[in-house]
């Protein structure tokens, strides 16, 4: 009988063993790839924003001009609103192939962009 439970408890214990294995090896998420754009003159520079598709990407938007402006994108489904001499972040999440227009809603004519995902 003892020889029984000797087997059942290692079995058990392999059991264990193996979820453990299993749960420390689930993919963590990617760290996001950081892209500094400036906002001046009511554009955006760089007005062209290269990133590798699949990969999530944080913006960092800052707003050198004395007026408020929002980063407004259907394309990437985000809006934020910048501060005058302020800064702020826009995370983007993994995208697939493609061109993903933005523009600054309150200086459309001038503020305007692309992100493209290769």
């Amino acid at each position: 009988m003892t020889t029984r439970r000797f087997g059942l408890s290692r079995t058990v214990s392999f059991a264990i063993l193996a979820v453990r294995l299993c749960v420390g090896r689930t993919a963590r998420p990617e760290e996001p790839v950081s892209i500094d754009v400036t906002l001046n003159d009511h554009r955006f520079s760089p007005s062209e924003i290269h990133v590798a598709s699949g990969k999530p990407i944080l913006l960092r938007i800052k707003n050198e001009d004395a007026t408020a402006e929002e980063f407004d994108s259907s394309a990437l489904k985000v809006e934020k609103i910048v501060a005058a001499g302020a800064s702020a972040t826009v995370r983007l999440r993994p995208l697939g192939p493609g061109r993903f227009p933005f523009m600054g809603e309150f200086h459309p004519d001038t503020a305007q962009g692309v992100v493209i995902s290769e």
